[in-house]
């Protein structure tokens, strides 16, 4: 029996912040399982309820097992010497001194180099497989109700090592436009633009869903859809809590910014709907909710409250608009984004990242750790440095370039493989053709076997009461 205090731990682990760390990346797992799989499943309409929360299960554990073994490394390790920085080497995570030793990753900051952190470095590879995981099953939200599900295993695998692994060495990783300044607090473009224009483009290749389920796309189960979204809530606090890898205040200020923005959008999307539209439904709200915490996820420790509060707004108006206009635009109509990424994650992750460029506090100092650690910020427009807002929009213009093609290069060689979408009668009938199961069991008789006979029982009732004409 291994007896704590028998093997000193070294001198360079802070178990606070590895228990955070840890805890951090859990909060962020669970918004995709089973947060994600039970929204997705609410949201779409019963016969393909299992289908879209299988896309999720899948994507996670494939995620996973490409993430340890080449795509962390091509995110965070060392960079490829071509180029002024875009790609790590591919290699793997698994051996035991690199699980077992001390995160150090080329995090650029004001002030040059971040120390190495508090925490191992498997508890670093597994808060980032989370995120590498959930863009993936928010790009997957645009192709739900047609993908083949053989097209979406071999795509998953490919997309996480041809694109994501890019825009996260770049921002992330030490590459190029980190050494140009560009601030990601926590995945506003690496994850969410990423996703959304991702999503996009592989649903224009793969085509829309059939006229009916387009037409009539009933959700399967509110109160289902509401759990998930309060799981992505919740979660996010992991999320954004979790990127200055520390147990610090500057965490702490960034989950309550979370919370700030997200009420903030969810209000100002209900109001939209309530005064626009007439009434208030719980899509509207739900999308409110995503646009706010995605909006925030860039900024989230680097601006002050109001500021949270001011991008929650922004950041939920805007995508509304949108989600109700560019329909109408002939070209964006014939593209069927199922669940709206475009919307609820492209446009809120390139506002909040912009907006950071506008609105970062330097009074929100983070102190990465203690002693002789050097502490950094960042400094937006409105505080007097007008370089931090062109170098933000500079990034937004690499990753929505790099993601378009990377991502119609993904799916065009997908296509090549395998049939991009379900043959005709499974998309007629749904899950139980997919799978061979349904989400929910409403009674139908199987291989003739009878319910059981129950007696009636008659009781005493009062007498009928008349309605009124």
């Amino acid at each position: 029996m291994f007896l704590d205090g028998i093997i000193p731990a070294p001198g360079w682990l802070n178990s606070g912040d590895t228990g955070w760390q840890l805890t951090a990346a859990t909060l962020v797992g669970l918004q995709s399982v089973p947060g994600l799989a039970i929204l997705y499943a609410g949201l779409m309409k019963r016969k393909w309820a299992l289908n879209s929360a299988l896309m999720v299960l899948y994507a996670f554990a494939m995620t996973l097992l490409v993430w340890t073994l080449w795509s962390y490394n091509m995110s965070f390790g060392k960079p490829i010497n071509i180029g002024p920085g875009f790609l790590g080497i591919p290699w793997p995570v698994n051996f035991a001194d690199t699980e077992i030793g001390q995160a150090n990753i080329p995090l650029l900051s004001n002030n040059g180099l971040l120390p190495p952190l508090g925490f191992p470095n498997s508890a670093m590879v597994y808060f980032q497989f989370v995120f590498a995981a959930i863009t993936v099953i928010i790009l997957g939200g645009a192709l739900l109700g047609r993908m083949n599900f053989k097209a979406w295993m071999l795509f998953v695998p490919l997309w996480m090592t041809l694109v994501y692994p890019v825009g996260a060495f770049m921002i992330w990783g030490g590459g190029w436009l980190a050494q140009l300044g560009a601030v990601d607090y926590s995945g506003g473009y690496v994850i969410h633009v990423a996703a959304g224009v991702s999503g996009v483009v592989a649903a224009a290749v793969v085509g829309p869903r059939l006229l009916k389920d387009r037409q009539q796309n009933n959700p399967s189960n509110l109160l289902m859809a509401i759990a998930g979204g309060g799981l992505l809530w919740l979660g996010w606090n992991g999320f954004n809590g979790g990127d200055p890898y520390f147990a610090n205040a500057d965490a702490a200020a960034a989950v309550l910014n979370t919370n700030l923005a997200t009420a903030t959008a969810l209000l100002a999307w209900m109001l939209l709907d309530v005064f626009m539209t007439g009434k208030s439904n719980v899509a509207g709200m739900i999308n409110g909710m995503i646009a706010g915490l995605v909006a925030i996820t860039p900024a989230a420790g680097f601006v002050n409250g109001f500021a949270a509060i001011a991008i929650g707004a922004v950041g939920a108006v805007i995508p509304w608009v949108t989600m109700q206009y560019l329909p109408r635009v002939k070209a964006i109509a014939k593209i069927d984004d199922t669940l709206g990424v475009m919307h609820t994650h492209f446009f809120p992750g390139a506002i909040g990242g912009l907006m950071t460029g506008l609105l970062a506090d330097p009074n929100m100092i983070v102190y990465p750790g203690s002693g002789s650690t050097p502490a950094f910020s960042v400094t937006g427009l409105f505080y007097g440095n007008p370089k931090q807002f062109l170098v933000q929009a500079l990034a937004l213009g690499v990753v929505i370039v790099y993601n378009v093609i990377a991502t119609f290069v993904v799916i065009n060689i997908v296509r090549l493989l395998v049939p991009l979408r379900m043959p005709a009668k499974h998309l007629e009938v749904g899950d139980e053709m997919v799978h061979g199961d349904v989400s929910l069991d409403l009674g139908t008789l199987r291989e003739g076997i009878e319910p059981p006979s129950v007696p009636v029982t008659h009781e005493p009732s009062a007498e009928p009461v008349e309605v009124g004409s």
